[in-house]
């Protein structure tokens, strides 16, 4: 055995806007080494680079601040460190703006930064409002060796706040299998913490099997990772929520596509990661196995793509659909007279009212239309004048759910690859010093598809019921970019032989009309009992466009467990 204690490292963010109370919560509710928060996503990058054209000094994720005003002496006097992505597009503001703070509080910390992510000023990207491409773990581990007590960064992995720890830690390689499965382990665990109490019982699928009052405020998680790369996935006594093989299996389905999940230190294989339950609420993550990094780096790139505006016609009662064809009519005739016609119209009917309702709230649908273009103008006045003129002239029963606005901005993101030397990662050290984490001088390995697993045996056939995939299968969905991925999974053996023959591509899309337009690809991993399908393009230009319903893909998984289908009696 080594003689190197696990690493207990906890997880007080999962964006920006997460529970405020959750530093001071981890600092109080138990023993940890670092504690990690997580504020960017894709749509944060895009915010904080709107905050940055109005002021150079902003952009970054102000809210840690605060967090850190309460908390800084609390994380002191424990030996606590603190490791978060909140610098954003701006890491050393950050950082020069929490030595000012424990300045004013009166507390010594040695902080430290990571910087280089930052491409925009390289002028690759032309018309790109952010440009930052995703670094690894290896800064972070430089900063913390050369005796870091705070480290805030721009854009690493979400995985590199817990993997870079993790290698300062235990000292680890960063080159070998060895190191590759060791740094693969933490990446995996770095994954499952990521996103705060998704992990410990948030938004998941089987809520309803466990007792009320289980999710109400669910804790957040923590690792205690092993100098072999394993952990046990866990949270402090007493808090909310839940931790078992269901809820870290869910997490780890979640915004991830094929059984290689590249990074910029390892990829990992996730067809290789175990899952065994280790006594209440704990989850021991193992056998996880790592390769050589793909040669390039993922740059997030966001851009403004214009303008865009809506409005909700409401339909009450009868003839819904006729109602919906004279309101779009209507409106048609309105943009052709129009001065300035929107680019982009999409309408969307959600039948959302029920026959002989006793409100009229379950009598309505919504008729939804969204408008997009390069011109404020185009869907300002031109779309709230024709739908607040047609007040009198339209439909019985017409009303909007809200009169619509000027129209406001949206972005668009995209990702772009660059060679992993093209990118400088610098760690900015406590007494100033910029120091270059140097390429590893390894080898690299192209993404390539993992072939097809064998699957197991199916069920013995046998009487079926029609019922909702929900009764036998888990699932949580998300979003990348414009592509979405829904992982689902069984509860049991026999649950997994039952899916893994029935949940092809072709019964998704059955399930799933909206998917037909896009290319749909199922990836299967056993050891997980899980199948992860990746939807391409189904979101559009991404979040920040809100061109669809759920832009996010937030819901899409639970609309399919929510699909009929025959159901073995065996499993229900």
């Amino acid at each position: 055995m080594s003689a190197i204690p696990p690493l207990r490292i906890g997880n007080a963010s999962g964006f920006y806007g997460d529970r405020f109370d959750a530093m001071r919560e981890m600092l109080t509710g138990g023993p940890l080494d670092v504690l990690t928060g997580d504020y960017l996503a894709e749509l944060t990058m895009l915010i904080l680079g709107r905050d940055r054209l109005k002021d150079p000094g902003r952009g970054y994720a102000r809210t840690f601040l605060r967090q850190l005003e309460e908390c800084l002496g609390l994380a002191a006097e424990r030996g606590v460190k603190i490791v978060a992505n909140a610098g954003g597009l701006n890491p050393a503001g950050l950082a020069d703006a929490v030595r000012e703070l424990a300045d004013r509080l009166g507390i010594s910390v040695a902080v430290a930064h990571v910087e280089g992510d930052d491409l925009l000023a390289t002028g690759r990207y032309p018309g790109a409002l952010t440009a930052n491409a995703y670094l690894g773990g290896a800064g972070i581990t430089a900063c913390l060796e050369a005796g870091a007590d705070i480290v805030v960064t721009g854009r690493v992995t979400d995985a590199a706040l817990v993997s870079g720890p993790a290698a300062w830690h235990f000292g680890w390689a960063r080159e070998g299998q060895a190191a590759y499965d060791r740094l693969a382990g933490a990446v995996v665990a770095g994954h499952v913490l990521e996103c705060g109490t998704q992990a410990t019982g948030g938004n998941y699928a089987h809520f309803t099997a466990h007792r009320p009052g289980t999710f109400v405020r669910p804790g957040f998680p923590l690792a205690e990772i092993h100098e072999d790369g394993s952990a046990v996935i866990t949270k402090h006594p007493g808090s909310g929520g839940l931790v078992d093989p269901g809820t870290v299996t869910a997490q780890l389905l979640y915004e991830t596509g094929s059984a290689r999940y590249a990074g910029p230190d390892v990829t990992v294989r996730l067809d290789s990661v175990r899952l065994d339950a280790d006594g209440p609420d704990r989850v021991r993550v193992h056998g996880v196995r790592g390769e050589a990094p793909p040669p390039t780096l993922k740059v997030g790139l966001n851009r403004l793509g214009g303008f865009r505006n809506e409005v909700v016609f409401v339909l009450t009662g009868l003839d819904i659909e006729a109602k919906a064809a004279l309101v779009r009519e209507q409106m048609d005739d309105a943009f052709a007279r129009a001065e300035s016609t929107p680019e982009h119209v999409r309408w969307e009917l959600a039948r959302t009212d029920r026959p002989d309702a006793d409100t009229e709230e379950t009598a309505s649908a919504l008729l939804r239309l969204v408008v997009r273009d390069q011109r404020q103008e185009a869907v300002g006045r031109a779309l709230s004048g024709a739908a607040v003129e047609l007040a009198l002239g339209s439909y019985p029963g017409f009303h909007v759910t809200a009169p619509p606005g000027k129209g406001a901005p949206y972005g668009v993101f995209e990702a772009a690859y660059v060679p992993r030397a093209d990118v400088p990662h610098l760690a900015v050290l406590p007494d100033g010093e910029r120091r270059p984490v140097p390429v590893p001088d390894g080898p690299t390995r192209p993404l390539a598809p993992v072939p097809a697993p064998e699957l197991p045996e199916p069920l013995p056939p046998g009487p079926t019921r029609r019922a909702p995939l929900g009764l036998v299968a888990g699932a949580r969905s998300g979003d990348k970019g414009g592509d979405a991925n829904i992982g689902v999974w069984a509860r049991s053996e026999e649950g997994w032989r039952w899916l893994a023959h029935t949940l092809t591509v072709e019964r998704l899309r059955e399930l799933l009309p909206e998917t037909a337009g896009s290319t749909v690809t199922r990836h299967v991993l056993p050891n997980l009992r899980a199948l992860n399908f990746t939807v391409e393009g189904i979101l559009g230009e991404g979040v920040a466009a809100q061109a669809r319903f759920d832009p996010q893909a937030k819901g899409l998984g639970e609309w399919l467990r929510s699909r009929h289908l025959d159901l073995p009696e065996a499993l229900l």
